[in-house]
């Protein structure tokens, strides 16, 4: 009898099938042999060497496997092929006292009936340099958590946990929401112009571009104003037609990060939702008469490489599925991203190209139907033609004002023929609109200009994907570590979602004040992802893991000393000052407390309610607001300019540069605004498109407006 050993219990059947009768396939469930819970487990006075115990949980596995490994002729590993796999690969070799030195390590991209086979005939060693790469990583994670944790614990609160990866992300979340907390907002304006050609269809819109061929910002209302009245009776001419045909290169095949993405955007799935389905689907599925199949290869990879004959194959299926056309005239080949993609496996894609995801989607939960198919969708796009469009960008002009239109028509599908990429809602690109034939010199009729008055706003919070993304391009762990490093982050109650949005509790921004105050030279980006790069090399020869681990810790060491000299506790333990802001998610008085970057708002109701506020010292109470009836402040921006916005500002977004008043306009009942002139107090209404003006202390003023270039200038405008 041969013994087959992997990880997951998921893929014994579906293994075993292939194998046949002659063969025994045991799953260990993970690890079963690890570091102690309960002790440091590393030895630092003797070259950081780890203690390993087997786990308790696991002793009826290990007793079980004992059993099935005295019984067989022949014994192999296919535990998981990455660092963790090969590590778990080593320690049941320990336990089971096999030769270090015999081949009998296999690795299986896809559980297909071919992959299988083929890696049984042509096993190796197992990989000493890649499990001491696990190792580092293992022993450098017990020093900083098993270390630091109890800082956090004496300092702040008990049951805490520090991470050389999960702060780094808790940090990542921390740090865009002080940026969101600390943005002020500032005014521009954008201008659109309708227009038409004769009486043609259809109607277009085209938008301000330049002024006198130059880029200038419309800051106020003013600029605006100057601007319309300068267009006004002005001839618009189209000035430029630019016929081009651009193109939309295919993605990409799926990495790990780049599928958690897309399937948590575009299927709306969470995080935990898309690692359990695919890993269902890289396991197997029952497939009726057929038995359970596994539909995707490997699901944790860095890589975009597909196999030749992956390629050929898919090159089959295009082919006969859309056409010559649809194949490019030569093969598209990816490059992997980031200085730390270890390769070792090939993209995610379908295991079985004859399984298309309708054929089995009475088999497959609804979660792991729509995981499929954009997997399935996804790899054969990869390897499609481009799409291509007819491009037309016009430029049409009107007294020194430049207008810019952008039309695209679809030429030849390409890819989009089966996938179409994903695009933010919210992102603010340039109008793609449908445009009748255009030349040079003709004259447009004007339908109607259409100013918009905008704020800048501050980059979003993170999501899971967007942290996803910034965790991979700031080279902050592995593709199988995303998903519970960020799940440990809500765990520990350092993030909540707010929809899909991840902010940081208070308990999370105590965290990540305190590790910066002792920790900062490893609680930060540039040092996780150097010291990825170092397990990289350990894994190939180049590095010496005990070598890294003792440069570690001599940095570390100093560090550790300070914080637990301090005897000072790091939340503040006298009672906090209380505001006159009321809570508006529980209705108690907030309080003022102090954090390493100021003052700041919390209920203190915490952890109940766990709601904070950027403290708004010196801000004057203006008057009520006319959205949501809360208090409007006063206050500065980065520039010194005074402006007024809703103390909900976050949910209200109610914001002007002119002062609100307590007033309806007489004649449309919207609420009036305030500005001063040199000379003049002047009230009107806040509807553009109501005239009500009252004037107070005269003043005789007027200044018209002679070309586009000082229209904008901000001459004579108060």
């Amino acid at each position: 009898m041969k013994l087959l050993i992997i990880e997951s219990a998921g893929k014994v059947d579906t293994i075993k099938k292939y194998l046949g009768k002659d063969w025994e396939v045991f799953a260990t469930g993970g690890h079963i042999r690890d570091l102690p819970e309960k002790s440091l487990g590393v030895d630092i006075k003797n070259g950081f060497e780890p203690k390993y115990e087997n786990r308790e949980d696991k002793l009826n596995t290990i007793n079980r496997l004992k059993e099935k490994a005295k019984k067989a002729d022949e014994i192999y590993i296919a535990t998981d092929p990455d660092r963790e796999g090969e590590a778990i690969g080593w320690h049941v070799a320990t336990i089971l006292g096999l030769d270090m030195s015999k081949k009998n390590r296999v690795e299986f991209n896809s559980i297909t009936k071919e992959v299988i086979l083929s890696e049984i005939a042509k096993p190796r060693c197992l990989d000493k340099d890649m499990f001491d790469a696990q190792q580092a990583r293992r022993v450098l994670d017990r020093l900083v958590g098993y270390k630091i944790s109890p800082i956090l614990c004496k300092k702040i609160a008990n049951r805490l946990s520090a991470g050389r990866v999960q702060s780094v992300a808790l940090k990542l979340v921390v740090d865009r929401e002080r940026e969101i907390l600390n943005f002020v907002p500032e005014e521009y304006w954008s201008l659109g112009a309708k227009l038409q050609k004769e009486n043609l269809k259809p109607k277009f819109k085209a938008n301000l571009n330049t002024i006198t061929n130059k880029k200038i910002k419309l800051n106020n209302k003013g600029m605006m104003d100057r601007v319309l009245n300068h267009l006004k009776d002005g001839d618009w001419l189209v000035k430029s037609v630019k016929k081009t045909v651009s193109k939309s290169h295919a993605p990409a095949p799926f990495t790990t990060s780049s599928m958690q993405q897309d399937a948590i955007n575009k299927l709306g799935m969470s995080l935990k939702q898309v690692t359990a389905c695919a890993q269902e689907l890289y396991e197997g599925v029952e497939l009726g008469k057929d038995g359970k199949i596994a539909l995707v290869t490997y699901i944790r990879t860095d890589s975009v490489r597909v196999s030749d004959e992956a390629r050929i194959n898919a090159k089959k299926y295009i082919i006969e599925k859309f056409g010559s056309d649809y194949y490019p005239a030569k093969p598209n080949v990816y490059k992997s991203k980031g200085e730390n993609v270890q390769d070792a496996h090939e993209a995610i894609r379908p295991a079985h190209f004859e399984i298309s995801p309708e054929s089995v989607k009475q088999y497959l939960s609804p979660s792991n139907y729509k995981l499929y198919k954009l997997i399935y969708e996804r790899f054969f796009a990869s390897q499609m033609a481009e799409a291509t469009y007819n491009s037309v960008v016009a430029e049409i002009e009107c007294n020194d004002c430049q207008f810019k239109v952008t039309g695209k028509t679809p030429k030849f599908p390409g890819y989009t023929a089966i996938y179409q990429d994903y695009k933010k809602q919210d992102e603010e690109e340039q109008t793609e609109a449908k445009l009748p034939e255009l030349t040079v010199g003709d004259r447009l009729n004007l339908l109607e200009l259409l100013p918009e008055q905008k704020f800048t706003k501050p980059l979003p919070r993170y999501t899971e994907s967007t942290l996803i993304k910034a965790m991979e391009e700031n080279g902050i762990g592995r593709p199988a570590t995303y998903t519970p490093t960020i799940t440990i982050l809500s765990t520990r109650k350092y993030v909540e979602k707010e929809g899909k949005s991840l902010k940081p509790t208070q308990l999370g921004f105590d965290v990540t004040d305190l590790l910066q105050k002792y920790f900062s030279p490893i609680i930060n980006v540039d040092f996780t992802a150097v010291m990825e790069d170092k397990l990289d090399q350990i894994a190939t020869k180049k590095e010496d893991w005990h070598n890294i681990i003792s440069s570690f810790y001599d940095m570390f060491l100093p560090q550790l000393k300070v914080a637990n000299g301090d005897s000072s506790s790091f939340v503040e333990k006298e009672a906090p000052v209380v505001s006159d802001v009321v809570c508006d998610k529980c209705g108690a008085m907030m309080v003022i407390k102090n954090g390493k970057f100021g003052k700041f708002l919390a209920c203190p109701n915490y952890p109940k309610c766990k709601n904070i506020k950027k403290l708004q010292e010196k801000s004057k109470v203006v008057s009520k607001c006319p959205k949501c009836g809360k208090n409007v402040l006063e206050k500065i921006s980065k520039k010194g300019k005074l402006y007024y916005a809703c103390e909900d500002y976050t949910d209200c977004k109610f914001i002007s540069w002119d002062l609100p008043l307590d007033e309806k306009c007489p004649q449309c009942d919207c609420h009036l605004v305030q500005h001063e002139t040199k000379n003049n107090i002047i009230k009107h209404c806040s509807n553009e498109s109501c005239d009500y003006k009252q004037i107070i202390k005269k003043q005789v003023q007027n200044t018209e407006t002679k070309s586009a270039s000082n229209a904008v200038s901000g001459e004579n405008y108060d």
